[in-house]
């Protein structure tokens, strides 16, 4: 029997994140290069996003390239920018079959001008579809977006548009990159690691984190629905005591 059949489907987390990791050490496990690794977790990226998809979960977020990534070996990154090119040309249609919304967040600009035609021909293409939106965090950095979005409230004092005391939780939402999208309310990490990693530092601040020994490439639905089962598992307090929620 599939988790899923327990899994409540009034309690489902409206937006989930995950920290795909450990693509690198399973290639290098079965001795293969690390590139291995990252060609076959594209095949984990298909089990989370159908798993969300079919339970009706609406809102995905990947971590698929941070800025950090950027000081790898070149080789390394070239071929990922190529698996990324050749993924989201392949994946379009299978996107607008599935009715699912393609988004990015993260300084697009820095990807090679090839994963920036591609990613946007994506993006136009499913821009009206309406079952769930798949987010990817590319060339993204909590840190960076959280620096912009403080400049750009920095230069609105400046102009006069916002005065000091009008900033608040809502300032910062609205000059973020992710200001279209919910806040997650479940993060799940794979590889064992227990590390945000400079992934949605602000949007996590409430967020359920779920981690998993599995390296991304071995993951799969049942791995998502064992998540959601957890979280739903959990008392979401938001500062308050257990009676006051039961209240």
């Amino acid at each position: 029997m599939s988790i899923k059949e327990n899994i409540n489907p009034d309690k489902l987390p409206n937006h989930i994140a995950i920290i795909m990791d450990g693509n690198g050490r399973w290639a290098k496990g079965k001795g293969k290069f690390r590139i291995f690794g990252h060609q076959n977790g594209v095949a984990a990226v298909k089990e989370a996003t159908e798993a969300c998809a079919e339970i009706g979960v609406k809102y995905l977020t990947l971590y698929a390239f941070s800025t950090e990534n950027w000081s790898r070996p070149p080789i390394e990154v070239r071929a990922l920018m190529q698996l990324l090119v050749s993924t989201i040309k392949k994946e379009t249609k299978v996107l607008m079959k599935n009715n699912i919304k393609l988004e990015a967040i993260g300084n697009i600009s820095d990807l090679p001008k090839k994963c920036q035609e591609e990613l946007a021909s994506a993006i136009l293409e499913t821009k009206d579809n309406t079952r769930m939106t798949l987010i990817l965090a590319l060339s993204y950095s909590a840190k960076w977006d959280i620096i912009n979005a403080t400049k750009m409230i920095a230069n609105e004092v400046k102009e006069g548009k916002i005065k000091i005391d009008q900033i608040d939780d809502k300032t910062i939402d609205e000059h973020l990159s992710t200001r279209k999208f919910p806040h997650p309310e479940l993060m799940i990490r794979t590889s064992g690691e227990h590390r945000i990693s400079n992934f949605l530092l602000w949007e996590l601040a409430y967020s359920e984190l779920y981690f998993i020994d599995k390296f991304w490439p071995d993951f799969n639905k049942e791995d998502i629905f064992e998540a959601i089962l957890n979280f739903q598992q959990r008392e979401r307090r938001f500062g308050k005591t257990s009676e006051q929620i039961k209240n």
